[in-house]
């Protein structure tokens, strides 16, 4: 951090509390002492009025406030505890920058704001999942932002769900990366994959052995971080769930549910797939509270896979010797 960045952090952090101390200014600040010390004696100097009480530290004179902005209660509070969800989310190098953002909102607010925001903080909670930390998932975020600032295409092993045309379920990837999702749960890296010669998504958790490769790319002037057109997913799939699931769907609205209609039969939902294999673990997961009305090729499968089901739970012969 260079002095200039210093001293307004310094200035904030005074700003935001009552009093602090020089050693608690060096540890936040990652200097010595001394050079707080000087960069005190500096904004003194500029005509911050600084307040040194020994055995206390410093503070800023009652009724000082240079606020670089303007928040209201509400925006601060979102501001605040959006920073806060964010750093749940990300690694320690975007944890720390969303820390270090909301001691700076914290600091241009008044001191009556600062206690409404507090009470709000206290009051509502946003929980992010823990996906962060598991696996080599928080290694790759790193290694996955600089590929995207630099521009350098990726290679990894990845572990496809499900795989095409006959391939294996575990496979080498490069790919160019154009961004990073969070979403439900999981990161995702979308790009180019050079394999399928397409945009594709990659889940970080499926990854393996990441290396970033000395190839670089343009990104595509019209790309965007919006969901791909509902185009791309050409299977229709229409299901009529009973009454006692009903609300339970309304509530889950997952795998692309595109309409919903009540009818005297049951909720019939309409979704659209990339593929069967994309859909049919998530039918089977509602047992037989469930039936596929199109297409027939879904309907065929689900039958067969219940027959299987049934087929686990049948008494075994014992071999008698």
């Amino acid at each position: 951090m260079n002095r200039t960045d210093r001293l307004l952090g310094v200035l904030l952090e005074l700003q935001r509390r009552k009093c602090v101390r020089a050693e608690d200014l060096a540890a936040l600040f990652e200097t010595s002492k001394r050079t707080i010390y000087r960069d005190i004696q500096a904004l003194c100097e500029t005509g911050v009025p600084i307040i040194a009480q020994a055995g206390y530290g410093y503070s800023l004179v009652e009724g000082y406030f240079l606020p670089p902005l303007s928040f209201s209660v509400a925006e601060a509070t979102m501001l605040v505890m959006g920073s806060a969800f964010a750093a749940q989310s990300f690694d320690a190098q975007y944890r720390e920058a969303a820390h270090s953002a909301n001691r700076k909102i914290e600091a241009v607010l008044s001191a009556s704001q600062r206690e409404e925001v507090a009470y709000l903080q206290d009051s509502i909670a946003l929980v992010a999942p823990e996906t962060v930390g598991l696996g080599m998932t928080k290694g790759f975020l790193a290694q996955l932002r600089r590929a995207i600032i630099e521009r350098k295409a990726v290679r990894f092993h990845y572990h496809t769900r499900y795989p095409q045309n006959g391939s294996q379920a575990r496979n080498t990837r490069d790919a160019d990366p154009y961004g990073l999702v969070h979403y439900n749960g999981a990161w995702y890296l979308i790009g180019h994959c050079h394999l399928r010669k397409a945009r594709r998504n990659f889940r970080l958790d499926r990854m393996a052995d990441l290396t970033l490769l000395e190839t670089t790319f343009n990104r595509p002037a019209n790309f965007s971080m919006e969901p791909r057109n509902e185009r791309t997913r050409r299977m229709k799939v229409q299901v009529l769930f009973d009454a006692e699931a009903t609300p339970w769907v309304k509530e889950a609205r997952g795998h692309y549910i595109t309409e919903m209609k009540d009818t005297p039969y049951g909720l019939l939902v309409t979704i659209q797939v990339h593929s069967e294999d994309e859909v049919i673990p998530w039918l089977l997961s509602w047992g037989y509270h469930v039936r596929v009305v199109e297409p027939q090729s879904i309907r065929q499968r689900i039958a067969e896979e219940a027959q299987k089901i049934v087929q686990n739970y049948q008494p075994r012969k014992r071999v008698v010797r």
